[in-house]
């Protein structure tokens, strides 16, 4: 598929009037809005453009709301133990994202809040988009946002199906409003989530419907191309439940995804290697003495689908409150097999994915 002509043709001058005149009518109001453009809170920016990296904004309003009464100040945040952090994080996914909140909170306590966007890219777990979403929308400064809404909108606006990264940021750029550039990158992706939508477009209520290539082309939706999937792996893996649901051994998680967080003792089985293999090699670690198997899950985890047999096991090691710990959504759903069983339902097959 080439790129098609836009019906009328692009004034960067007349595009920005009719969208900024329908994000003053129709922006949506959310908490981290609150204030003057260019002089809002930088701390709730920030925090709710790292929460919703991930996120959608419906799902991830819940999450935003319960971090900052946990950490109202990014002073709080920076004086609190990381273990803090990801219990409030919890179920958000992507922890990643929480341990570099943490960590940069302990910069800007110490020094202050950068006040540019080459003053934000350097905090740990900044890249350039959110550092040019904060620096625009708390201090006015004129950068041009780059992510998934941003990304269909503009492609779809030109009729470009296969859009680089490098046409992306250009474009976006080049009609990013010189008087108000905060608004205009919330008015951009406010439109790609509320009209300028994947699946179903409402073009019919799209204030840039006339200059829109893609609704001229007659297939809106095939704009921009679907980028290839990267393939997920298929990940088997045993686990052991010594407790229950209230108190239970835990351990600390390594690795990128889930790194910092607490959950059941796991064994990832070898190439070739069997559930029972496993789950006596991890028995052997904790000197416990495996039982019976309280169930099966699968779940989804970032180009991975992990399918884990959930055992109980018996051990003379110090048990922990479950609800005191920041635990994944995998483990939350292992520990959901104990009731299930207690229900009657044992050893059904659980199913379900996250982006933890």
């Amino acid at each position: 598929m080439t790129a098609v002509v836009p019906p009328v043709p692009l004034d960067p001058s007349q595009i920005r009037a009719e969208l900024l005149a329908w994000f003053d009518a129709s922006g949506r109001a959310l908490p981290w809005r609150l204030g003057q453009e260019g002089r809002r809170d930088p701390y709730r920016v920030w925090v709710a453009e790292i929460l919703l990296q991930q996120t959608q904004v419906a799902r991830g309003l819940h999450y935003y709301d319960r971090f900052l009464e946990a950490f109202p100040t990014v002073q709080a945040l920076a004086g609190a133990p990381v273990e803090a952090v990801l219990k409030a994080w919890e179920g958000c996914g992507y922890y990643a994202r929480a341990r570099n909140l943490h960590r940069a909170a302990g910069l800007i306590a110490a020094d202050g809040f950068p006040t540019t966007y080459v003053g934000w890219l350097a905090l740990p777990g900044v890249g350039p988009y959110t550092a040019a979403a904060v620096a625009s929308l708390a201090y006015g400064e004129g950068r041009a946002v780059n992510d998934g809404n941003v990304r269909r909108v503009l492609a779809r606006l030109y009729g470009e199906a296969r859009p680089t990264e490098n046409w992306i940021q250009a474009h976006a750029d080049a009609l990013l409003s010189p008087t108000r550039p905060g608004a205009w990158n919330e008015a951009v992706m406010d439109l790609g989530a509320t009209v300028c939508t994947p699946k179903a477009p409402r073009c019919a209520t799209c204030p840039l419907s006339a200059h829109c290539a893609a609704r001229a082309s007659g297939t809106p939706t095939a704009f921009p191309a679907p980028k290839v999937r990267t393939a997920v792996k298929a990940v088997q893996a045993v686990a052991v439940l010594i407790g229950d649901e209230r108190t239970a051994v835990l351990e600390r998680r390594e690795g990128g995804l889930l790194g910092g967080l607490m959950g059941l003792p796991m064994q990832e089985l070898r190439e070739s290697g069997t559930t029972q293999n496993a789950l006596n090699a991890l028995c052997k670690r904790l000197n416990a003495r495996p039982g019976e198997l309280l169930g099966q899950i699968t779940h989804s985890m970032t180009h991975r689908q992990i399918t884990l047999h959930v055992y109980v096991a018996a051990s003379d090691l110090p048990r922990q409150t479950v609800a005191d710990a920041a635990l994944s959504r995998l483990d939350h759903k292992a520990l959901g097999l104990l009731q299930r069983r207690q229900e009657g339902l044992f050893a059904m097959p659980l199913t379900g994915g996250s982006s933890v």
